[in-house]
């Protein structure tokens, strides 16, 4: 008798899935085609990004050889194509190549282009603070030492990527304005530093022999 029951059960549970699918197959098959599509959508995304990303590195590439090869004005073009085109990556690198470019023929020009990179907060913090970096050193023998704070303070912090180039450009600054206090500064947060580079610690020692000596109390 429960054999019969089952089977009883059994053909309802057939109707209603039967019912069910009636119901609902347009809606199912339209899901799981919509998911298919989706899955085939994103596949295609990621190589067509691949694609863009290898064309940009190869081109790149390429503005890199230009700029080697003294054809400034070749790369400068290049890269101000990438920095218009490319993946973002590659743009934020062609934006530096670009000013770094221009710097040849326009240093003014070009800072104001590293001071645009420094300014957009849609730009890593590292990359922003090598900008700043860039538009100092193309500032430095035109510029005041308070001007030169102003745009490196921020980049000396004990966590930041190019801490040392920015306090050696202040204590360059400071020295060049006769401020053998702010230069002294700057050396002695070089020197405390282990992390240091080897070669700026010893332009640092070099620069520190020159400042006049402390005044005794």
């Amino acid at each position: 008798m429960s054999d019969l029951f089952d089977e009883v059960d059994e053909d309802v549970r057939r109707d209603q899935l039967k019912q069910l699918w009636d119901k609902y197959s347009v809606f199912i098959v339209a899901g799981a085609l919509l998911i298919i599509a989706g899955v085939g959508g994103w596949r295609g995304y990621e190589y067509l990004e691949a694609q863009r990303a290898a064309e940009a590195g190869a081109a790149f590439d390429k503005a890199a050889e230009l700029s080697e090869q003294n054809k400034h004005a070749e790369a400068e073009a290049a890269f101000a194509d990438l920095a218009a085109k490319a993946p973002w990556g590659y743009r934020v690198l062609a934006r530096l190549r670009t000013a770094a470019e221009v710097a040849s023929r326009d240093p003014q020009g070009a800072a104001k282009m590293f001071d645009d990179i420094a300014a957009d907060r849609s730009v890593g913090a590292a990359e922003q603070d090598l900008a700043r970096i860039r538009a100092a050193q193309l500032l430095l023998e035109t510029t005041t030492y308070p001007n030169m704070l102003q745009r490196l303070e921020s980049a000396t912090a004990p966590a930041s990527t190019f801490r040392h180039s920015a306090r050696e450009l202040l204590a360059l600054s400071a020295w060049r304005g006769n401020d053998a206090t702010a230069a002294r500064q700057w050396l002695d947060l070089i020197a405390d530093d282990g992390e240091t580079p080897p070669s700026l610690r010893s332009r640092a020692e070099a620069l520190q022999a020159m400042l006049p000596p402390v005044a005794k109390s």
